[in-house]
């Protein structure tokens, strides 16, 4: 039986331009800026690790990758929910490093700095193509999916990716991107760079 077990919904921007070539590349593109810059957002709606609630909380991975991500040296911090517990964000923190095992543990060995973890009120929001997630100062993002042609309410999706939340991501292009937290800088509202969003079922 697994130890732990998430799911709910995601969504993340970064400072590529549409379409982020590391989702097309299997991480060995340059992204388009040089650098690599992204904030990955977990909304938990059902999970527990341990016998440890973790319903209706969230979680934010910053990352920064000097360059292709799978050449690694990649900065990554986190941001918890503070409304969890100390005995939560333990949970979290185990789950998102990887230290827990799941899919982040695969990007484990492409981590070079792990620059620290941080709690702030997370605000995650979801409208059809629409989502939206703030976090205090740190992070404050939104993406609206591309509308497929075939049904306009429902985006154009990229399948069979490496992405560790999940092989199927929703197209979407970001209208807000701000990051501020762990060193890592980004701002953006011109609605032309890359971003996801998916739901995702975790465990381990």
């Amino acid at each position: 039986m697994a130890s732990w077990q998430i799911s709910g919904q995601y969504m993340e921007t970064c400072n590529c331009a549409f379409l982020c070539p590391c989702i097309t590349s299997n991480l060995t593109a340059r992204p388009t800026e040089g650098d690599c810059k992204a904030a990955v957002a977990m909304r938990i709606d059902k999970g527990a690790k341990d016998g440890v609630s973790l319903d209706g909380l969230s979680f934010i991975v910053v990352m920064e990758s000097p360059g292709p991500m799978a050449e690694g040296n990649i900065t990554v911090g986190l941001i918890v929910d503070e409304k969890a517990s100390d005995e939560q964000a333990q949970a979290i923190g185990a789950i998102a490093t990887g230290a827990a095992g799941g899919p982040m543990a695969a990007l484990g060995p492409l981590v070079g700095r792990v620059a620290g973890v941080e709690r702030r009120p997370i605000r995650f929001e979801s409208d059809g193509l629409r989502h939206s997630v703030s976090a205090g100062d740190l992070v404050t993002q939104a993406c609206e999916g591309v509308a497929s042609a075939g049904n306009a309410q429902e985006a154009i999706c990229i399948d069979n990716t490496a992405h560790p939340v999940n092989s199927r991501l929703s197209l979407a292009k970001a209208t807000e991107s701000r990051f501020d937290a762990f060193g890592i800088r980004w701002k953006d509202s011109s609605g032309q760079r890359n971003g996801h969003f998916a739901p995702f079922a975790w465990s381990a």
